[in-house]
């Protein structure tokens, strides 16, 4: 196996109890990290319990949970400033926490001018994230204004700035039809996140590991390109909360990971 090391994470909205018992449960599984939302970890409470567990956060869905009337592709400029504050603001707070990532998930397309005002307002958002130490990624994601991972690296080439990045997400992929290896090699330093989870190749199922169209050795071809590409940072379980069991869909797959690569 690669002698590379990288952090196996998981995005903690998935599961259905209280956010206490949430940590727990992860930490009880085996894993060290988490992805939170920008209402993630607010309470000293919650936060204490984390720091004595040992869990690092990676990573901050910073999109997430959008206020009422706040949209990052709007003609309506007050929409667009209610989304970048709360961007800004969750990055803010996931820096506090040692996140170092961050990412935002396009919307639909509205307009011929919906990539004139990505290309605006992604590059402030991600000078924010350069003065936190925090890399701002783009997610490709089917039927938004960036739909695949090649469109999407077309508007990081476009913008050209420094401390954008891309999310890769198999499922999403998966959904475009796009070779994972291929993907990766053509992102290579622009690589900033990965999400690992399942589908069945056409809706956004977020299903456990190997469960819907893939295979271990697909899997495994998946870390193997992550190696040639000399990716380093963590990769991070996406399920879905509406899961039949999202708790035991996260422990599956993490179980499928370590026995991929033999951490």
């Amino acid at each position: 196996m690669s002698e590379i090391h990288r952090p196996l994470s998981c995005c903690a909205w998935a599961l259905l109890a209280s956010e206490l018992e949430n940590l727990e449960y992860l930490h009880g599984i085996g894993l060290r990290s988490i992805d939170i939302r920008p209402s993630g970890l607010r309470s000293l409470e919650t936060r204490a319990r984390r720091d004595a567990l040992g869990l690092d956060v990676c990573c901050l869905a910073a999109s997430h949970e959008l206020p009422e009337g706040a949209a990052l592709d709007s003609a309506d400029a007050s929409a667009v400033a209610g989304a970048r504050v709360h961007i800004e603001e969750g990055m803010t707070h996931a820096a506090d926490l040692g996140a170092r990532r961050a990412y935002i998930v396009p919307e639909a397309l509205v307009d011929d001018s919906s990539l004139d005002r990505y290309a605006e307002l992604l590059p402030r958002i991600a000078d924010h994230g350069a003065r936190l130490g925090m890399g701002l990624c783009i997610e490709h994601f089917p039927g938004t204004a960036m739909p695949t991972v090649a469109a999407t690296l077309a508007f990081l080439e476009r913008v050209a700035h420094p401390n954008l990045y891309l999310l890769f997400d198999i499922g999403h992929a998966q959904m475009s039809a796009e070779d994972p290896r291929a993907a990766l090699l053509a992102a290579g330093e622009r690589l900033g996140y990965v999400h690992l989870d399942d589908n069945d190749g056409f809706d956004d199922l977020h299903l456990a590991l190997t469960e819907g169209v893939q295979t271990t050795d697909s899997l495994a071809e998946l870390f193997t390109a992550l190696d040639e590409v000399e990716y380093t940072g963590p990769t991070s379980l996406e399920m879905k909360s509406d899961l039949p069991d999202p708790a035991d869909a996260i422990r599956r797959s993490y179980n499928i990971v370590q026995t991929i690569t033999g951490k």
